[in-house]
């Protein structure tokens, strides 16, 4: 039999982030090191490894072609978020569609690209349901962080660093 060995379990009390969960459809960006470009959803491939489109996503595949030069910018890598807006589940009142990226450790506002949006953080520190609580209560009284003055946001994503886990509270049906 092949030895297996026990994970090194992580400490609770560690950093989390937490970042406003959107309310719309997975969406993912990969760069490949050979100049591949592919677009996927959260569990299948839009696109083959040079971009041309094999079934679509609310859209999202044709505007990443679309914008497949400055998308190339984010380099090498899985790129994933939430392509959302107009006509997608909530629509957050916009006239638009939106693509955010989740990885709020690397993408900001000011080095995304242009063409995307980034999660909002809405608290980075010690893990703490309580402080999850206030957040989701937070939420609950001012609306979205990611659409200003739509008022029926959907909850948050916690992202225990120490564990490398992300986990879900939705402000409705969470019970």
């Amino acid at each position: 039999m092949e030895f297996r060995t026990f994970n090194k379990i992580a400490r609770l009390s560690r950093d989390m982030v937490i970042t406003e969960k959107i309310d719309g459809t997975n969406g993912l960006i990969a760069i490949g090191e050979n100049g591949e470009f592919q677009v996927g959803s959260r569990n299948k491939w839009l696109t083959d490894e040079q971009g041309n489109i094999q079934s679509d996503n609310a859209g999202f595949a044709k505007w990443a072609v679309a914008n497949r030069e400055e998308l190339e910018t984010l380099g090498v890598g899985f790129h994933y978020g939430e392509w959302w807006g107009q006509g997608i589940q909530r629509g957050y009142g916009l006239k638009e569609k939106r693509f955010s990226l989740f990885n709020v450790n690397k993408w900001n506002l000011l080095t995304a690209p242009t063409c995307c949006h980034v999660v909002p953080t809405l608290y980075t520190g010690m893990f703490d349901t309580q402080v999850c609580a206030n957040v989701i209560e937070w939420l609950a009284m001012n609306g979205s962080v990611a659409s200003p003055q739509f008022m029926k946001p959907e909850g948050i994503v916690i992202f225990h660093i120490a564990q490398g886990h992300l986990y879900k509270k939705t402000i409705e049906k969470d019970e």
